[in-house]
């Protein structure tokens, strides 16, 4: 068991590797000249090559990539291009709104999508089931900037309830920040719900295939206490995935949304550095959304095998 935590642990360290190196090679694939960018077109080859300089950039990729690296490894993501400020400082606060929002729509997307799915597995065949899956598979198959535009639509411009861009600002109290996330959390809930609520179904079901299942049956338990007291507690490790699954996509995937409602996130702050070619702060964004869903799909790996019986004794026998 541990060896083969310590083996997701290497792979993992690994695959961030991997990543970083894809990450800077397609950072020098954006068209057009970060120097450029800030000097503007009438800026003269005097100025953007002593600015190039300046930068680093004319230096080869290679070069530029290990310097990057070495940086990184003593927790420095680089200085921003555009305002010459460090970039630690300037994703901290993005960061923070990221968590908070992916928090929110976790605490209230995990239990709701369990709840679904058990439901839809304790009234397999009636209504309740077939509106559950009806229900989830047009929310997964509706885009999230359509769900988005059409929440604001109803909820903002027609009904005027809540503000159209979710901007939040320490100034405000925690109501007004409550308030401007509801239409970003619903969305993202939405979504992921449907997800979850599916996939919790099909673990819960998979397992009720299994021989000890029907023999319970046959023995004459009830169907509710074999879900609950009996596949329930097998279906932890798959449910375990499901829910890392989400939380990374919460956190590394809320792009669309926090550009649609001008939310003030790491997403946004990523696709405002792309317009700008902030290279170090695309590359320290990029490179942070990918670490975390490692991270994430780590931990879960972790618990997984922690939580599997198989697993444990294997790993007993080998000792």
């Amino acid at each position: 068991m541990w060896l083969r935590i310590f083996t997701r642990v290497a792979s993992a360290f690994a695959t961030l590797a991997i990543v970083s190196l894809l990450i800077f090679s397609s950072t020098q694939l954006l068209p057009g000249d970060a120097a450029e960018a800030l000097l503007g077109q009438q800026a003269t080859p005097e100025s953007l090559a002593a600015l190039r300089a300046q930068m680093g950039l004319d230096q080869p990729a290679a070069l530029r990539y290990l310097h990057w690296i070495e940086g990184l490894s003593r927790g420095d993501l680089g200085t921003s291009i555009g305002s010459g400020v460090p970039v630690a400082s300037l994703i901290r606060e993005p960061f923070l709104n990221s968590l908070k929002l992916a928090a929110l729509a976790a605490f209230i997307s995990i239990p709701l999508a369990l709840s679904l799915g058990l439901l839809s597995v304790l009234r397999l065949g009636s209504i309740w089931d077939r509106g559950i899956n009806l229900g989830a598979l047009c929310a997964v198959s509706v885009p999230e900037f359509f769900v988005a535009v059409l929440l604001t639509y109803l909820f903002a411009v027609q009904l005027g309830w809540l503000p159209a861009t979710a901007t939040i600002r320490p100034s405000q109290s925690i109501e007004q920040q409550l308030r401007a996330l509801i239409l970003p959390t619903a969305v993202l809930t939405l979504v992921v719900t449907a997800h979850m609520a599916r996939m919790t179904r099909s673990a819960v079901l998979n397992v009720l295939t299994l021989p000890y299942i029907e023999t319970a049956l046959l023995k004459g338990v009830r169907r509710r206490e074999i879900i609950l007291r009996h596949a329930l507690p097998n279906v932890v490790a798959p449910i375990v995935s499901v829910i890392a699954v989400v939380i990374a996509y919460l956190v590394a995937g809320v792009v669309v949304v926090e550009v649609a409602f001008a939310y003030p996130g790491l997403g946004r702050l990523m696709v405002d550095s792309v317009a700008i070619r902030d290279l170090p702060l695309i590359q320290a964004c990029g490179l942070i959304f990918c670490a975390v869903y490692l991270l994430v799909n780590l931990l879960a790996d972790i618990v997984t095998t922690v939580t599997n019986p198989r697993l444990r004794s294997a790993g007993r026998g080998q000792s």
